[in-house]
């Protein structure tokens, strides 16, 4: 089966504190107010919101996977405050090896507080068990700390460092990479 028949229906998941569900345009400003610092941008592959505009082109864009039954973010929204704080999602896949690569952003406020772990924990028991991939990934900027934090609190394992990667904001960057395959996976 490949990855995309899982997003139809969009599928909603949900941890002890958030709702993981499509991205609205009623989420325009939770998400312009955390993409336009320039700490959360900061070791990412895109460049800080400038104005509402440059968040609502990524909303379009987002709308658009989801009507062409493509993979499309999760927004990540509290529970609680039920407002957007970031998204996360398959960014790539590969349907014969069974494999993906997620990617994620946080809003700046719930840094540090075990949110993103969670978030990534549930996507990766989707992944293993209603999917039926073999190997998760996900990459970050050798300096982005937390990013690997969070990977190793969800179980992943670093594996290497990947030199000149990617080319993002004007230069060739070195991604550290970690992974969790599905033999290792505790849920």
């Amino acid at each position: 089966m490949q990855l995309e028949e899982h997003f139809e229906p969009f599928p909603v998941l949900e941890t002890e504190r958030t709702r993981l569900r499509k991205i609205t345009y009623e989420d325009q400003n939770d998400m312009f107010s955390y993409c336009k610092n320039p700490e959360v941008s900061k070791y990412t592959v895109w460049d800080v919101h400038q104005s509402l505009d440059d968040t609502n082109h990524f909303i379009d864009f987002v709308h658009s996977r989801y009507e062409s039954q493509k993979v499309g973010p999760w927004g990540i929204e509290d529970k609680l405050t039920n407002k957007l704080i970031g998204s996360c999602s398959f960014v790539s896949w590969d349907n014969r090896n069974q494999k993906a690569e997620l990617g994620y952003v946080l809003s700046y406020d719930y840094w540090n507080k075990g949110y993103m772990s969670e978030v990534i924990r549930r996507i990766i028991l989707f992944g293993f068990h209603d999917i039926g991939l073999v190997r998760i990934e996900a990459r970050c900027h050798p300096l982005n700390l937390g990013s690997a934090r969070v990977m190793e609190k969800s179980g992943m394992q670093y594996e290497g460092l990947l030199r000149r990667h990617i080319f993002a904001k004007g230069d060739f960057q070195d991604v550290k990479i970690y992974s969790i395959i599905r033999d290792d996976f505790v849920s």
